[in-house]
């Protein structure tokens, strides 16, 4: 069965700031379908000049918090990609684009599902890590 990608209308170039960026990346986030346990905050970090277009750089920051462990043990950050072009006409929405701190695959919002198990493995990962050391 086919999942259907949940997106949102990203805003244009001429209506972007920063916080409106990171307004829009938690409003993807809450169309995704993650068990309320995981908790997170995201922040920007930093604005890239490029000839072609202008990138806003942010970060999610997840994990799973507890009574017993109030700071998780691990956690798995998500980054994201605001591009607004130079080419196009500034009336034209923002691309965005994420990937996982594990990977180098940057992924298009509209076309993957988020999936849990991705922050799952980074952090299920991280801790044997630890473990070992």
């Amino acid at each position: 069965s086919k999942r259907v990608i949940k997106t949102i209308q990203w805003t244009t170039g001429n209506n972007f700031t920063v916080e409106r960026g990171r307004q829009q990346i938690e409003e993807l986030i809450s169309t995704w379908d993650i068990h309320e346990s995981w908790l997170h905050h995201s922040e920007f970090l930093e604005e890239e000049e490029l000839k072609d277009s202008k990138r806003y750089h942010y970060r999610a920051c997840w994990g799973i918090p507890t009574r017993r462990k109030p700071i998780p043990r691990a956690t798995a950050s998500v980054y994201f990609v605001i591009v607004i072009s130079k080419l196009k006409p500034d009336t034209s929405p923002v691309e965005v684009f994420f990937r996982l701190e594990s990977s180098r695959l940057i992924r298009r919002p509209e076309e993957f599902q988020f999936r849990e198990k991705w922050l799952q493995d980074i952090v299920e990962n991280k801790i044997i890590l630890i473990e070992r050391l």
